[in-house]
């Protein structure tokens, strides 16, 4: 069976920058899978991941508007230090977790750190970079009704809503 729409994919995969430098991978024996066609990947690597088969090994170059979209300089605010609870060590780089208005998690990173203000940036941390994956796919299957009715694949136990984060 070929990757395509509505089928289930389990691949192996490294991502780097580049540089070569590995900021993303699977596990060894862990697969990432995932329903194609549900958006659930970055979409260059949907789009070059069709037509594949078990077995295939691709590189794939992703540019940012078809990974993590450009960065949104609007994405990057001074907030008051008292902002943050007390006594919170806050480091330039870290990446921290707010809460949003209806009490969503709202990720963002610590661009820099002032005695009254912390500068804090909202895009994603790939957001503006091209990013390269080495994949291997190492199965494809159909996906089977609940599956397609859920927009999820279920491990190989069946179906538990645990860790999907369904709310």
């Amino acid at each position: 069976m070929k990757v395509g729409k509505g089928s289930v994919v389990s691949i192996d995969y490294r991502l780097h920058l580049g540089d070569g430098n590995v900021i993303d991978a699977s596990h060894p024996g862990q697969p990432l899978t995932y329903l194609h066609g549900e958006g659930q990947i970055v979409p260059g690597l949907e789009v070059a991941l069709e037509g594949l088969g078990a077995g295939d090994a691709r590189q794939v170059v992703v540019q940012p508007d078809d990974g993590y979209g450009p960065a949104d300089p609007g994405a990057v605010h001074e907030v008051p230090r008292t902002a943050f609870p007390a006594g919170l060590e806050i480091k330039e780089g870290a990446e921290m977790m707010a809460q949003g208005e209806h009490g969503e998690p709202v990720p963002f990173v610590v661009r820099s750190v002032g005695l009254e203000t912390v500068t804090v940036d909202l895009n994603h941390p790939l957001a503006g970079k091209t990013l390269h994956f080495d994949v291997m796919v190492r199965e494809v299957r159909a996906a089977t009704d609940e599956e397609r009715e859920h927009g999820h694949a279920h491990g190989p136990e069946g179906h538990g809503h645990d860790g999907h984060g369904h709310g």
